[in-house]
């Protein structure tokens, strides 16, 4: 089952069709149409009034559902059902902060980053990160939006007050001057890169994302790189992420992780199936399921022999 509230998009649209030839009976749910009911022996999820009933999911959980679709995913979790990128790692990769932080923890560079609680905190995270231009964003959000480039002190303070007045929380990270306007796109699948593209910003903008317009080409990246990328989507705990790295004088920088990466962009410039590859790796999950329910049934029936045995002697 695949959890979207776009039918229609090319990501959900690839997906289901290469899931479907890798023999899975595929159906697309809105989560928001999904009704959680909790009980003693752990609860169901109802669509519509009738029991949903499936031995995998792929979440493709949009940044503005984020809780709610968090909540349908951990019940599954709590069902047995198999989850490509579990509650945990979504959640854990909407927020750039606890993010960057799980990152840094792990040992995996990433831009310099202050947080700022109140307008007063504002110019010494500016100077944190190494001044004037830096990068001004959003603890959340997706596609580039909330995320700007201030190109001086008081821009990034009309910024940060701006996010503050609505209750947003601001981010100000050092910006990567070699890295302007591009990046690159590290698609992790079951701790394997499938595919790389290297993004480019049309024109004046500095965001090099695909909705925004960037322009996407085919890149091979260096051993390094993807070791890091692999690591990062390990350490959220992701089975599918899309890694965004910057190309900095020293070395890569994780910018962030994508819990639910599109595919159409990357499909297109590496010329990889990208979407067969998250039906290879669910084929694996449930091969490996099955081994496991092999050897515990074996190891149960052993002890039971072992303890007749016991008995009886």
């Amino acid at each position: 089952m695949i959890l979207s509230r776009g039918p229609k998009l090319y990501s959900t649209k690839r997906l289901a069709s290469e899931a479907e030839k890798a023999g899975w009976d595929v159906k697309i749910l809105d989560p928001l149409a999904l009704t959680v009911i909790v009980d003693e022996r752990g609860g169901k999820i109802f669509y519509r009034g009738w029991p949903v009933e499936c031995e995998a999911i792929i979440p493709r959980i949009g940044y503005s559902i984020t809780e709610e679709g968090v909540r349908r995913v951990r019940q599954f979790e709590r069902m047995g059902v198999i989850v490509m990128n579990s509650s945990d790692g979504i959640t854990r990769s909407r927020d750039k902060l606890i993010a960057c932080q799980m990152m840094s923890s792990g040992n995996i560079p990433v831009p310099i980053t202050a947080q700022v609680v109140s307008w007063e905190d504002t110019n010494r995270a500016i100077s944190r990160v190494g001044g004037t231009p830096c990068v001004v964003k959003a603890t959340e959000g997706t596609h580039g939006a909330a995320v700007f480039l201030a190109k001086t002190d008081q821009h990034a303070r009309q910024l940060v007050y701006q996010m503050l007045e609505r209750d947003m929380r601001p981010l100000v990270q050092e910006y990567i001057e070699e890295s302007h306007g591009k990046d690159i796109r590290a698609l992790v699948v079951g701790g394997k890169v499938v595919a790389c593209m290297r993004r480019r910003a049309n024109g004046d903008e500095f965001r090099s994302n695909f909705h925004l317009g960037g322009n996407v080409e085919k890149v091979t990246i260096d051993p390094d790189y993807e070791k890091i990328a692999i690591k990062a989507a390990r350490i959220l705990g992701l089975e599918i992420a899309g890694v965004d790295l910057l190309e900095s004088d020293r070395g890569a920088l994780v910018l962030e992780v994508n819990s639910s990466p599109g595919l159409e962009g990357i499909e297109k410039a590496s010329e990889v199936n990208v979407a067969a590859a998250v039906s290879e790796r669910l084929n694996e999950l449930l091969e490996k399921r099955e081994e496991n329910k092999k050897s515990q049934g074996k190891n149960f029936q052993s002890g039971e022999i072992g303890d007749n045995s016991q008995a009886n002697s």
